[in-house]
């Protein structure tokens, strides 16, 4: 839903993108120190540091901002830019999301493993279903709707990791809107993508 209203963000990202240019690294260094970020995150996550692990996931995501941000700005946007950018996307998620496996959550109807398991699934498949419509053809310009796109899901998953700071318990109600909205999300795609 933030996806579709990015045009919103605009002043907010060329400022972004004008601060963080004058600071010396490129987009790929920042999507680089994102993955660093999430690889931290995931390890705090682990060993149940979980303040450490929340503003560890939230650097990686401003990080994720700002590489994007400073491409355009700075007119450094590539395809192999984006392509990598969205590469980290996935590996700081699957870290995060592996790191989830490790804590003793609660039960609600599934095992909190398989709400894990079904929130990381729907995020590759929402991710998949926009790049699968493109490369098939069946798209000429890419998916972006949907309930949950990459902010909602980042968003989310942090309030997950906040809320494990106060009571792990709690943790496990975003994993689940996670597990429920990126599926639905991903079926949204799919259908968009064979209508088109």
């Amino acid at each position: 839903m933030l996806a579709e209203k990015r045009e919103k963000f605009k002043p907010i990202e060329r400022l972004t993108g004008k601060i963080f240019s004058k600071l010396g690294p490129s987009p790929n260094q920042y999507t680089l120190n994102s993955i660093f970020f999430g690889i931290f995150s995931a390890l705090s996550i682990f060993y149940k540091e979980f303040l450490l692990g929340f503003l560890f996931f939230l650097l990686a995501a401003f990080l994720d901002f700002v590489d994007g941000a400073v491409a355009r700005y700075t007119n450094a946007a590539t395809k192999k830019g984006a392509y990598f950018d969205t590469i980290a996307d996935r590996i700081v998620e699957g870290l995060v999301y592996l790191s989830l496996f490790s804590l003793p959550l609660p039960e609600i109807f599934l095992p909190a493993k398989y709400w894990i398991f079904l929130a990381f699934f729907g995020s590759l498949m929402t991710t998949y279903a926009k790049a699968a419509a493109k490369e098939k053809e069946l798209i000429s310009e890419e998916l972006k709707e949907g309930l949950f796109g990459r902010a909602e899901r980042m968003i989310v998953l942090a309030l997950a990791l906040f809320l494990a700071i106060f009571n792990l318990k709690f943790a496990i109600y975003p994993i689940v809107i996670l597990a429920i909205f990126s599926n639905l999300t991903a079926i949204q795609r799919i259908k968009l993508a064979l209508k088109s």
